[in-house]
């Protein structure tokens, strides 16, 4: 089940990620480049990346012109993120081009990779939320917040675990299909952003 490949890769990602836990700490892929495997360790890479800068910049005491620079970071952060989102979902539509749909076949709200979006994210709420429960530093009434929060992000994770394995099984048999929509991002584009068109006039 590829919710059970995932899981396992996100948090191999995410362990990775904190031996060093700098934002721009290369990414050592183990996955050979042609593989889903590798797309889905780079997701999640491109995600704890993104999750500490966050952090950084709701420091309330930040400087504006660091809060600026990360602000823009994350901006070209999260489009990263979406292009790998599409790239994963181009795997996918590769892989059940030859499925014809049933008639009565439906459409999912949502396609498989952002989906698996989700299942990155909250493999990083996981993480994080654990280790709240570990700190000396707080009352014990801390860590039985943190416990029951990750008691449910965990469960949330089985549910959406087993959604994600359940609507791969059904477009390989037809049940249902994709129909993939790029997320045509406007405001990294001097093209549709009016403010960066209109400084470029």
């Amino acid at each position: 089940m590829i919710s059970a490949t995932a899981n396992k890769i996100f948090q191999s990602a995410i362990k990775d990620y904190h031996i060093t836990d700098q934002i721009d700490t290369p990414i050592n892929n183990p996955y050979s480049p042609e593989t889903l495997e590798h797309l889905l360790y780079m997701k999640c890479w491109i995600d704890t990346a993104q999750w500490h800068m966050e952090d950084l910049v709701r420091n309330p005491q930040i400087d504006p012109k660091d809060g600026l620079y990360w602000k823009r970071r994350i901006d070209r952060q999260n489009q990263v993120r979406t292009d790998t989102v599409e790239y994963i979902d181009s795997y996918y539509l590769q892989k059940f081009s030859g499925v014809t749909p049933l008639p009565e076949a439906k459409i999912n709200s949502e396609s498989p990779a952002w989906a698996i979006d989700r299942l990155s994210i909250l493999a990083l709420k996981i993480f994080h939320m654990e280790q709240e429960t570990f700190r000396k530093d707080v009352p014990k009434s801390h860590h039985e917040t943190c416990q029951a929060k990750l008691d449910i992000l965990v469960e949330q994770r089985h549910d959406l675990s087993q959604s994600i394995d359940e609507l791969l099984d059904d477009i390989a048999k037809g049940k249902k299909y994709m129909k993939v929509y790029k997320q045509m991002k406007m405001y990294n584009d001097p093209a549709t952003n009016p403010v960066l068109y209109g400084v470029q006039k």
